[in-house]
């Protein structure tokens, strides 16, 4: 499989199945993710499908939800 760098074109990731959340609005306004590469995840904007996406390992990304579900960001949305 392929390695990515951040900032690598989202549309240049071939493997990439891109998932949004069902809260997503028609005009497509939301953050997708795909699994890449070694257990790698890759993060893209739906508004900009063809710009960059951000990469990021296994054990990041469980880090970030493991944040999220404990509402340590809740406050970057208000």
């Amino acid at each position: 499989m392929a390695m990515y760098e951040n900032g690598a074109p989202a549309h240049s990731i071939a493997e990439a199945v891109w998932v949004k959340a069902r809260a997503s609005d028609a005009f497509n306004n939301c953050v997708e993710i795909s699994r890449i590469g070694d257990g790698g995840v890759a993060l893209r904007n739906s508004r900009y499908p063809e710009g960059p996406a951000l990469v990021f390992t296994r054990s990041e990304i469980l880090a970030f939800l493991d944040g999220a579900v404990k509402g340590e960001f809740d406050g970057m949305t208000v």
